[in-house]
């Protein structure tokens, strides 16, 4: 009877095979012709998606449905309204500056660091702010009590947006913390991603509703608990207190960002909070989006962009890239800063899938005598990427870079410190995905204040750290190797 059984469900699936073969085939070969002549991917990317879709027809269609389309991003992500237009004044008054007064800049910043902000100026509105007052985190518990203080003195109004928010009790403090103040009168505006805050329960945000708080979703799904859609997510952590003070980082809203979870332990990770003009440019990338996400279209205002004067202090610019932006201004942020390196890149990232202009520019770096550093986590979130990781790490380790892995619990940390005197904090890891398919926001900062203390942290934390070395990948079983190797195959689409 079982035999019997096994027999009829063999039968079914091949008659399920031979019906969707010919479909799927020819659902590959349109998916195949799109990338070729519509989508017009890098060439590495297309190859890789070609190859998946002609060797693995029935797997291939469906990883393309989920990962590779770009569904109409061009329009997808035309957002044209008055927020835009003042953006691109301000752009365009800053550039003018900068080209007549570089006397002026060049006493602040060096040539080098002068052409790094004009090229993020231009090709990303990347205003350039200098009366800011920066606090560096590397703690969730430190700076998850901050924003909660600060959030408690609002105002006027509270901006967030996070990719992840969780059910759980920092997120319950930071929902309570919002709930509060929305009853007091205070404006009150949630933008979360609907992939990494997807399952929460239904009546999640019933009190900071009832309380008068507003709450969207970025893509939203089709189901609670499941998103197809998977590119083109909202990675970005920012929360604007009063239009003067904003966080900036890659902690989530979540109890392991706070080190609670045992499959992690501690939690190491990055963010800054600005106190200064620099906040009400992360403002603007908030406005940009909530309108986006939001029935609400908000209108430019003065309350949303007054400050009171402030001295001089550390000079920001806020990076933000995505797929409706036509370069890469976060990748081409790194390159630029690797670039300008002297003396020291050290670069903190958990998922490290670069592409060759990265791989070039870090041996680059490091065979013109620059000490190049990379850390990546000790143990996996994401297996695929994690084992792909290791096989551009190895390769680098040939031209000099250093590498090592973090072992005191999980390293989540984006951050690039140059020569100890320019730094890079924020949402974007080094990684495709980062580059090209989510939407992310960085805090350049130049300001040897703050990147020193950053420089001095990431050497504080080599102190718990394995360095990777040429033997130590020879040591590694064939296991090991074969599957660093396959995942790479497969690393330029996902």
């Amino acid at each position: 009877m079982v035999s019997d059984l096994v027999v009829q469900i063999i039968d079914i699936l091949q008659a399920i095979y031979y019906f969707l073969y010919p479909i799927l085939f020819v659902a590959d070969i349109f998916f195949v012709i799109t990338i070729v002549f519509v989508e017009r991917k890098n060439p590495n990317r297309a190859v890789s998606w070609i190859l998946v879709l002609l060797l693995l027809p029935f797997l291939g269609f469906f990883l393309y449905l989920v990962f590779g389309q770009n569904y109409r991003k061009e329009k997808m992500f035309s957002l044209k309204n008055e927020t835009d237009q003042k953006l691109t004044d301000l752009m365009a008054t800053q550039i003018k500056e900068i080209k007549t007064k570089e006397g002026k800049l060049t006493d602040r910043w060096s040539g080098a660091y002068q052409r790094m902000a004009l090229l993020l100026l231009q090709n990303n509105r990347a205003l350039i702010t200098t009366n800011n007052h920066i606090t560096p985190y590397t703690d969730g518990k430190a700076k998850f009590a901050d924003l909660i203080k600060e959030i408690g003195s609002a105002r006027d109004h509270v901006h967030m947006q996070y990719f992840i928010l969780k059910d759980d009790g920092l997120g319950r403090d930071i929902m309570k913390a919002l709930t509060e103040r929305a009853r007091a009168g205070v404006e009150v505006r949630l933008l979360v991603d609907g992939e990494g805050s997807g399952g929460l329960p239904k009546h999640f945000y019933d009190e900071l509703t009832a309380a008068g708080g507003k709450h969207a979703v970025f893509f939203p799904s089709l189901f609670s608990y499941f998103n197809f859609r998977v590119n083109f997510r909202n990675h970005r952590k920012i929360a604007v207190i009063d239009g003067e003070t904003a966080f900036i980082g890659g902690f989530n809203i979540g109890d392991d960002y706070l080190g609670l979870d045992k499959r992690w332990g501690y939690w190491r990770d990055a963010a800054v909070r600005i106190k200064g003009s620099g906040a009400l440019v992360a403002q603007m990338r908030f406005y940009l989006d909530w309108n986006f996400a939001s029935k609400e279209k908000l209108e430019v205002q003065e309350r949303y962009f007054h400050q009171s004067p402030l001295p001089e202090g550390s000079t920001i610019q806020i990076v933000s890239g995505g797929p409706d932006t036509k370069w890469n201004p976060v990748k081409e942020s790194y390159i630029k800063m690797i670039n300008t390196a002297i003396e020291s890149v050290y670069i903190q990232t958990p998922y490290f899938i670069p592409d060759q202009s990265i791989t070039d520019a870090l041996r680059i770096a490091a065979q013109s005598g620059v000490d190049v550093r990379l850390m990546i986590p000790a143990v996996p979130d994401h297996m695929f990427v994690y084992w792909a990781s290791h096989s551009y790490v190895e390769e680098l380790l040939d031209s000099g870079v250093r590498a090592y892995t973090y072992d005191n619990g999980f390293l989540h940390a984006k951050t690039i410190v140059i020569d100890g005197a320019v730094a890079s904090v924020g949402s974007a890891n080094w990684d495709i995905r980062s580059f090209r398919l989510n939407f992310e926001t960085n805090a350049l900062m130049y300001d040897e204040r703050v990147a020193g203390e950053l420089k001095q942290a990431y050497l504080n934390d080599l102190s718990v750290c394995t360095e990777l070395t040429p033997a130590w990948y020879a040591s590694r079983t064939r296991y090991f190797k074969a599957r660093s190797s396959f995942s790479r195959l497969f690393s330029a689409v996902l």
